[in-house]
């Protein structure tokens, strides 16, 4: 890192690191892969400099579990992986989601399956960061396109874990994370950050899981003097298994609506030039800065062509690509895989508006020309 005047030389590994840091991130455990290992070695530097405690698992399911572990006990926490990683460690997740335990897991993508493309680019976990574990769950999954990004969007991530005890997905990639570009951080001291709700009732009267009217209980730590019961089996409100049919009712719902009802503070999208456009690009992560330059382009052409940039992943923006769409008579949902969320703009665009999709999965970029080729070959 270099630094001159508060601005910053970084990689958008370092600028993730970095970001959990200023979230107040305190435990990190990781095993180092490709192409994420810079995170690993940023937080193994710096963590020990403001009292945290950094960790290097033998492997992936370790790791989720540590996190989960230092959460439970009272400290944010945090792992990074990629691909191959982030399937081992989906049980994990599983895990975190039903004891709802707030914590952030990183995955820098890389092309696959299994080994697949390790130094290459890819976004093709976009689904298994929504399906990877069992059951029914609602996860936040976020997806930076800067390195500038990376800080804030790992900060949101904290602060969504925190707020709605649950785990939070950052969706980086291989080109993103290995960028480097002059960012200027703020200061720490002036990130509003967001901690998890504490109980205010004596221990004897403490239930870990209550159904609360936001769906989001208050969580005592290990140690605190609060007594909890902590398991994967579908629980009651002091987390002690049940087979209650309306209590497991109860409990599901709540891991649903937690977030169904929190949607518009949850979901972050970007548009560029969708006003009046007839052509909107759909792309996110390193795809979405070729789309820009692609729309920049073609407004030179006098084209009416838009982008629009989903942050979060899911939930899915529905809302906000709707009315962004509005105009439009073509959608070009363009990925680094072979079509993933093609199918849920479908679902949102109906039979109104044609889409179709720009795919590019053999570890190399989308560039501007493919879009603005796409474009000119439909007028």
């Amino acid at each position: 890192m270099t630094e001159t005047n508060n601005r910053k030389l970084l990689q958008g590994n370092q600028a993730t690191a970095l970001g959990a840091l200023a979230a107040g991130c305190r435990f990190f455990a990781g095993y180092p892969i490709t192409p994420s290992t810079e995170i690993a070695e940023t937080m193994a530097l710096e963590l020990p400099k403001v009292g945290g405690r950094f960790i290097q698992m033998e492997d992936e399911i370790a790791s989720i579990s540590a996190i989960i572990g230092a959460s439970v006990a009272g400290a944010k926490s945090m792992t990074a992986t990629s691909g191959p990683g982030f399937s081992l460690m989906q049980e994990g997740l599983g895990y975190a989601y039903m004891a709802e335990v707030p914590c952030v897991t990183v995955n820098v993508m890389r092309g696959g399956p299994s080994t697949g493309l390790p130094t290459k680019v890819a976004q093709a976990d976009v689904m298994q960061a929504k399906w990877g574990t069992h059951g029914d769950y609602f996860p936040i999954v976020l997806c930076p396109s800067s390195v500038k990004d990376c800080f804030d969007i790992t900060v949101k991530a904290f602060n969504l874990a925190e707020k709605y005890r649950n785990p939070v997905i950052v969706l980086s990639d291989e080109v993103i994370g290995h960028m480097r570009e002059i960012v200027v951080l703020p200061d720490p001291s002036t990130l509003q950050l967001i901690e998890r709700k504490k109980p205010n009732v004596p221990p004897e009267w403490y239930k870990h899981f209550q159904i609360t009217a936001d769906f989001t209980s208050p969580m005592a730590s290990f140690g605190q003097g609060y007594r909890f019961h902590l398991t994967g089996l579908t629980h009651d409100e002091r987390g002690f298994p049940t087979s209650n049919s309306e209590t497991i009712a109860a409990k599901l719902d709540k891991l649903k609506l937690k977030i169904e009802r929190h949607v518009d503070d949850i979901v972050e999208c970007r548009q560029y030039q969708c006003e009046d456009a007839n052509i909107v690009l759909f792309a996110y992560g390193s795809v979405a800065r070729a789309a820009r330059q692609a729309v920049i382009e073609s407004r030179k052409k006098r084209l009416r062509v838009g982008l629009f940039q989903p942050v979060t992943l899911w939930p899915f923006p529905e809302e906000q690509l709707r009315r962004m769409t509005q105009k439009a008579k073509l959608v070009i949902v363009a990925e680094l895989n072979q079509g993933q969320m093609i199918g849920d703009v479908r679902r949102v665009c109906k039979d109104k508006i044609r889409v179709i999709g720009l795919n590019r999965y053999d570890g190399e970029l989308i560039t501007p020309e493919q879009i603005l080729n796409l474009i000119k070959e439909d007028h």
